[in-house]
C-alpha cells in the first residue's frame, strides 16, 4: 500500500461581506464556514487579510482631517507625495529608511520596514473618497482575539496569521507577510538538524509566517477578488504561540539598515 502522499491545501472563505467598524470576524469567519460545509480542525491555520482586521477596529483615517506638520511638508517636497499622507506615516513609524520621489521607505512602529508605513488607499471606499487605512494597532493582540473568538464558537482554535503585502529590498513584487500571529510559531529553527548527506545545519532557520502569508496569497490577491481569509490545512504544526516580533531581524543584526 503506498504511503499518503504529503499535500497542503488551501482553501479561499467565501462570502466575507465589506467589514465594518465594530464587525466580529470570528462571527463572518464562522459564517462562512458553515456555507462552505467546513469544518475547522486543530492543525488548521488561517490567514487573514491586515486590511480586514484594520477595517474592523476602524483604522480609517480621512485625510481631511490631518493636519501636516514641518517635517511632513519637508519630507513630502522631497517624496511628490500628500503632506497629509506623509504626516500619518511619521506618526505610524519610528525611522525613515529611505526617500526619494514617489518613494518613502520607513521602520514602523511595530518593528519591521516597509514602504508608507502600510498606509493604503486601494479597496478602503470608493473613488473620491479622500481616506485612507492603517494597520492594525497591535496585529498580534488581533491575531490571538480572533483564534479565541473562533474557539468560543467552534470549539476549535486554529493558528492565525494576519497578512499584509510588503516589497523587498532585492527583489521586484511585494508578496505576502506575517504581521500577526496567534497559535502556531513564527519560524522554525532547523539549526541542530542534519540535510540529506548528514551535515549538520548551522544557520537554517525558517521565516514559517511569512511563508503561509505568501503561500495564501496566490489566493487572497491584490485587487478585486474579495478573497480576505483562507484556510491552510495540512501543516501539523507544533501548539506554539509565536509572535510576529520574532520575524523581525533585530538592528544589531541588519547589515543593510
Amino acid at each position: 500500500m503506498r504511503a499518503e502522499l504529503p499535500q497542503l491545501r488551501l482553501i479561499a472563505l467565501p462570502n466575507i461581506p465589506m467589514v465594518r467598524p465594530g464587525d466580529d470576524l470570528a462571527a463572518l469567519i464562522a459564517t462562512s464556514l458553515a456555507e462552505a460545509e467546513l469544518a475547522l480542525e486543530p492543525q488548521d491555520v488561517l490567514v487573514v487579510t491586515s486590511k480586514l482586521v484594520s477595517k474592523a477596529e476602524g483604522r480609517f483615517v480621512d485625510l481631511a482631517t490631518v493636519t501636516p506638520s514641518a517635517r511632513a511638508f519637508e519630507v513630502a517636497a522631497q517624496t511628490r507625495k500628500d503632506p497629509r499622507l506623509v504626516e500619518l506615516i511619521l506618526r505610524e513609524s519610528t525611522a525613515i529608511s529611505r526617500q526619494r520621489a514617489d518613494v518613502l521607505i520607513v521602520r514602523h512602529r511595530l518593528g519591521f520596514t516597509l514602504a508608507n508605513a502600510g498606509i493604503d488607499h486601494s479597496n478602503v471606499g470608493p473613488d473620491g473618497e479622500d481616506r485612507v487605512l492603517l494597520l492594525p494597532e497591535d496585529p498580534d493582540r488581533s491575531a490571538r482575539a480572533l483564534r479565541a473568538g473562533l474557539e468560543r464558537r467552534l470549539g476549535v482554535a486554529p493558528g492565525i496569521v494576519i497578512s499584509d503585502s510588503h516589497g523587498r529590498p532585492f527583489r521586484i513584487g511585494t508578496v505576502g507577510v506575517a504581521i500577526g500571529l496567534a497559535g502556531i510559531p513564527a519560524v522554525m529553527d532547523l539549526r541542530g538538524r542534519r540535510d540529506l548527506f548528514g551535515r549538520v545545519l548551522r544557520v537554517t532557520v525558517t521565516g514559517l509566517g511569512d511563508e503561509i502569508a505568501a503561500a495564501a496569497g496566490l489566493l487572497s490577491g491584490q485587487g478585486a477578488e474579495a478573497r480576505p481569509v483562507v484556510l491552510v490545512r495540512g501543516l501539523n504544526l507544533p501548539a506554539v504561540d509565536g509572535s510576529a516580533a520574532d520575524l523581525v531581524r533585530p538592528p544589531e543584526l541588519d547589515l543593510y539598515r
